[in-house]
């Protein structure tokens, strides 16, 4: 599915493309709908990146144990120790 935003309203946000993508996946983040991983995909960032600009924002990471696990998984799939 692809969502198109005018540009009248993009100028009427005073945002770029960007940073109105961000402030979308931000809202969706933190209303649930999203989870931490997909949230970071979708801006193009790290994990970690965009864990940082959330709490720059001082919002919460909701980090459950399934994402735990898959966090672990990788640690373990990039020989971290």
């Amino acid at each position: 599915m692809s969502l198109v935003i005018s540009d009248e309203i993009l100028r009427a946000s005073d945002l770029s493309e960007g940073e109105l993508l961000l402030e979308i996946v931000v809202m969706l983040f933190c209303q649930n709908k999203i989870s931490l991983g997909k949230a970071s995909e979708l801006v193009g960032l790290h994990r970690m990146e965009f864990q940082k600009l959330l709490a720059d924002r001082a919002i919460c990471v909701h980090y459950d144990v399934a994402e735990f696990q898959e966090d672990l998984k990788i640690l373990e799939k990039t020989g971290w120790q």
